[in-house]
């Protein structure tokens, strides 16, 4: 069996072809967060920013996702360990942190990510709350 990209070298050094592969796409990240001002703890809600796709969990926007929501923070091999919000299901996170990608990744079924560990279906669009409810959809990082 040979070894994957994934477990040949760093993710530092994946090009853009593979850094793209190990997203998921759980829609996870896509989640709008609430950080507490005063002890900086970061919440979880179940809403979705404007531009994600909830049949396929992609963002419709995803080259001007930057430019279209300032606050949507583009992971990178240089930030990967510094984003303490980044879900623990993350498969960018595990593979940073333990050097493997998750058995349910699609690149080790071959097969696109089952809903079960997407947010498909849980969520709903930034669009359809007002902010002042922001705050009535917080939800614990294991809903998700």
């Amino acid at each position: 069996m040979s070894k994957k990209f994934w477990e040949q070298k760093p993710l530092h050094e994946f090009n853009e072809k593979e850094w793209e592969a190990v997203c998921s796409r759980c829609g996870r990240c896509c989640l709008i967060k609430l950080q507490d001002e005063d002890d900086d703890e970061v919440y979880y809600t179940d809403i979705v920013c404007r531009y994600f796709n909830q049949e396929d969990c992609s963002c419709t926007q995803y080259q001007d996702r930057c430019r279209l929501v300032p606050e949507c923070l583009k992971l990178n091999r240089d930030n990967v360990d510094k984003i303490r919000w980044m879900p623990q299901a993350c498969s960018y996170r595990q593979l940073f942190e333990t050097g493997t990608l998750p058995p349910w990744h699609p690149l080790n079924t071959g097969k696109p990510l089952e809903d079960r560990y997407t947010v498909k279906g849980r969520c709903i669009s930034e669009l359809l709350v007002s902010e002042e409810d922001l705050e009535d959809h917080i939800i614990e990082e294991e809903e998700i």
